[in-house]
């Protein structure tokens, strides 16, 4: 089968890989364009981008889907079906109709829970114990498509959204496969999604990373690891941000909320419930590191305590 895959950051790779081994042939890559990256802010094309181009396959970077110069070059490549996996703009119904098994999405949840662009990190942030990868008939709705395949992944007590994702990533790229193997058989029917326990994922703000200290510890490692890596974790100390890498729940309660305490081997935060023992921390214009090191170097005393984040009225 003739097979356009869209896709965009390194999550996206290894259902490229996993296309480029199977028996279909991938005639075309869509990706972004390429974006500012580094301290130079120089150009640079995405991960797919340049595995496309490792492999000999021809790059399409619109700058929208919609491009009429994009539509016509996908019109004369004339795939069968276009794979998608995080490519990071919208399909419009006349892109939709060019394939005659349309694009199919692979998307990291069980839908419909978790429809939209963070659903990794809503999963752990919202404390949820599975989760998983759709493949599903991509439609103009937002991942509101009938379902052609999943699979389900339990979430560790100590993932991080970076981990979890490399794990679905991996198992969701041989999920692909399978359906796109089974879309050529013909023995395979998309399944509607239900109406019921639908859950929406948007991105998460910086804003929203921000660490409220009164909230139980259980919570707030919760939101360090789904906001790890991006868009990180954060606190400040005297109005500098600092951020904040994953923790380890304490068995007692020596502190009260947002009460920082520094000590030989440990850096200790208070929290509505037990303490939080802090990993690594990254200071403004610092590399990150134990936090035990920036404690020290920090000279911060014994006790000191993180900004507690503004009421909004």
């Amino acid at each position: 089968m003739r097979i356009v895959f869209a896709g965009t950051p390194e999550t996206a790779l290894p259902s490229l890989e996993a296309l480029v081994a199977s028996r279909h042939d991938v005639v075309a890559v869509v990706t972004r364009p390429d974006a500012p990256a580094g301290r130079g802010r120089t150009l640079t094309p995405s991960p797919v981008a340049v595995a496309a181009e490792a492999h000999g396959i021809e790059v399409l970077k619109p700058a929208k889907p919609s491009d009429p110069a994009f539509m016509d070059r996908l019109r004369e490549l004339a795939p069968d079906c276009v794979p998608i996996v995080a490519y990071g703009a919208l399909i419009r119904r006349e892109a939709l109709d060019v394939p005659r098994f349309g694009w199919i999405n692979l998307h990291f949840s069980v839908l419909p829970s978790w429809r939209g662009a963070a659903p990794v990190q809503r999963a752990i942030m919202a404390g949820d114990e599975v989760t998983g990868a759709t493949v599903f008939s991509l439609v103009e709705e937002l991942d509101a498509g009938p379902v052609l395949g999943t699979i389900t992944e339990l979430i560790r007590d100590d993932d991080t959204t970076a981990e979890l994702l490399e794990r679905l990533a991996d198992w969701g790229s041989r999920l692909l496969v399978d359906v796109v193997d089974h879309i050529e058989d013909g023995d395979i029917a998309a399944v509607p999604q239900p109406d019921e326990n639908i859950s929406f994922a948007p991105k998460l703000s910086t804003d929203e990373a921000r660490i409220d200290w009164s909230r139980p510890a259980f919570a707030i490692d919760r939101h360090i690891r789904g906001c790890t890596p991006a868009p990180g974790a954060w606190t400040t100390l005297a109005g500098d941000r600092v951020k904040i890498g994953p923790a380890t729940i304490a068995d007692e309660r020596t502190l009260e909320p947002g009460r920082v305490r520094v000590g030989k081997r440990e850096v200790r935060v208070g929290t509505s419930t037990t303490d939080l023992v802090l990993g690594d921390v990254q200071a403004v214009g610092k590399k990150r590191m134990a936090a035990a090191d920036w404690g020290r170097g920090a000279s911060l005393g014994d006790v000191v305590s993180f900004d507690a984040p503004a009421v909004t009225p």
